[in-house]
């Protein structure tokens, strides 16, 4: 499972590590914003997200900011990345990717603030035997994905 802050990278993360790995990609966006970028509501999200988690091997990419409803996921999730890049970074991304809605924007600028304790706590509570990896800039991804190719990762206590 791969959660951050928009714009950090993480539908990216996902391709890289399924084609390194060979497991099935789910990008959580296709899933959740219905037209006109409409947001499922979260009862519906969680029955949703319970048919994605049946699959035995899965990558799941998506942090959904305050319409996010992780715990479907987490408690299925062996593994949890948290991408913590910095808001400079991941909006420069975002900028380059696509125009975006105001509410995107501000759940990016908030992001350490709001979203990111809410999700610690949630990870802590749902997948507390996960192995959880924050990787804080580029070049820590850089050495995890190298890591993920040579099947070198050290283990987490």
């Amino acid at each position: 499972m791969i959660l951050g802050r928009g714009g950090s990278g993480k539908s990216a993360l996902a391709g890289r590590l399924g084609a390194i790995t060979g497991l099935p990609v789910v990008e959580l966006d296709k899933h959740f914003w219905r037209s006109g970028l409409e947001a499922t509501p979260p009862d519906q999200w969680e029955a949703v997200q319970r048919e994605l988690v049946r699959g035995e091997t899965w990558i799941m990419d998506g942090d959904l900011g305050p319409y996010d409803v992780p715990d479907v996921r987490l408690q299925a999730a062996d593994t949890v990345i948290l991408l913590d890049f910095s808001f400079w970074r991941c909006a420069w991304r975002a900028i380059r990717r696509s125009r975006e809605r105001a509410d995107f924007w501000w759940w990016v600028w908030a992001y350490r603030r709001r979203s990111r304790p809410l999700l610690l706590t949630a990870i802590a509570t749902h997948a507390s035997d996960a192995d959880l990896r924050v990787i804080r800039n580029p070049r820590a991804l850089t050495r995890f994905v190298a890591q993920v190719t040579t099947g070198q990762i050290p283990n987490r206590p």
